[in-house]
C-alpha cells in the first residue's frame, strides 16, 4: 500500500489528464495521498482536490518562492484554508537560497509566520530548504514556539550528520525519487543512517521521478521504485518499507487507516 506523502497534482503538468490519473492510482495500489500548496493558487487547489476525492488530503502553505507574494490579506486567507477539515498541515513552507526568487529576508519572515500558524492551529509542517541548512535550522529551534510540532524536511538535500540532529529533534525526513540517482549517494548514505521510522516517503511529482523513470512525469505510484532502492539500503523488504512508512505518514498526518 502505498502513501505518497508529498504530491502537487494541481501542477499544470496534470492539465490534460489528471480525472483519469488520480482515478487510475488505487488500482496501482495508492491508498493516500497529500497534495502539497506551494502557492495561494495551489493552496487553494489542494483543498479542492481533496473535497473531490476521497483519498487525497490537502496541505497549505507558501513556498519561499512565492513568499514576496504574501501580505496579510493572503496570509488570513492561507488561515482559512488551513482550517478546512481535510487540510492536515502547513506546508510547504521554508527557505530556498537556490533559486532566490524573493527576497531572503521576506523568506525568513513568512517562513516564521507560517511556523506560528501551525502551532496555532495545531498541525504538522512541511518544511521546503535548499542551499540554506543553517538557516533552516536556527529558525526551527528559535522559531517553532511549540518543539514537539511534527516537521518533515521535504526532499532532504543535506549530510546524514544533519539529518541525525533533526531525527534528535524527533523530525521526519521526506525521502523521493533521488534516492535512486546514481548521483544520490548523500542520501543513500542518509537513508542507511535514518530509523525507518522517522521516513516519510514522497514523489514531489510531477518532479523528481525515480529511476527508470527519470526525467519523466512523476506520479505516487513511483514511489515502489523508492521503496525498492530503501529496501536494499537498508537489507529488508519493499514491503516492510511500505508497511512502516504508511504508518509513519498516518502517524504524522493524523489520518486513520479506512481501507
Amino acid at each position: 500500500m502505498i502513501f505518497d506523502t508529498h504530491a502537487h497534482y494541481d501542477d499544470e503538468r496534470f492539465d490534460e489528464d489528471r480525472g483519469e490519473m488520480l482515478k487510475s492510482l488505487k488500482d496501482k495500489g495508492v491508498v493516500t495521498l497529500v497534495n502539497v500548496g506551494a502557492s495561494m493558487r495551489g493552496a487553494e487547489r489542494s483543498i479542492e482536490l481533496s473535497h473531490e476525492y476521497p483519498f487525497i488530503f490537502s496541505a497549505v502553505g507558501i513556498h519561499p518562492d512565492h513568499a514576496k507574494e504574501l501580505d496579510e490579506e493572503r496570509f488570513s486567507h492561507l488561515e482559512e484554508l488551513a482550517h478546512d477539515e481535510k487540510c492536515v498541515a502547513i506546508g510547504e513552507i521554508g527557505l530556498d537560497h537556490y533559486w532566490d526568487e524573493s527576497p531572503r529576508d521576506v523568506q525568513a519572515y513568512w517562513f516564521k509566520r507560517q511556523l506560528e500558524l501551525a502551532v496555532k492551529l495545531d498541525k504538522p509542517v512541511i518544511i521546503h530548504s535548499r542551499d540554506a541548512c543553517e538557516e533552516t535550522m536556527e529558525i526551527l529551534k528559535n522559531h517553532a514556539a511549540k518543539p514537539h510540532t511534527d516537521t518533515v524536511l521535504h526532499c532532504f538535500s543535506y549530510s546524514p550528520e544533519i539529518a541525525r540532529e533533526y531525527v534528535k529533534m524527533g523530525f521526519y525526513i521526506g525521502v523521493g525519487g533521488v534516492v535512486t540517482f546514481k548521483n544520490g549517494k548523500k542520501l543513500q548514505e542518509t537513508v542507511k543512517e535514518t530509523p525507518l521510522d522517522r521516513i516519510l516517503l514522497e514523489t514531489d511529482c510531477p518532479y523528481l521521478s525515480p529511476e527508470p523513470h527519470r526525467g519523466e512525469r512523476n506520479n505516487s505510484s513511483y514511489i515502489a521504485y523508492v521503496a525498492e532502492k530503501i529496501a536494499e539500503l537498508k537489507g529488508i523488504t519493499a514491503d516492510e518499507v511500505l508497511s512502516v512508512t504508511e504508518n509513519n505518514a498516518r502517524r504524522f498526518y493524523g489520518i486513520p487507516d479506512r481501507s
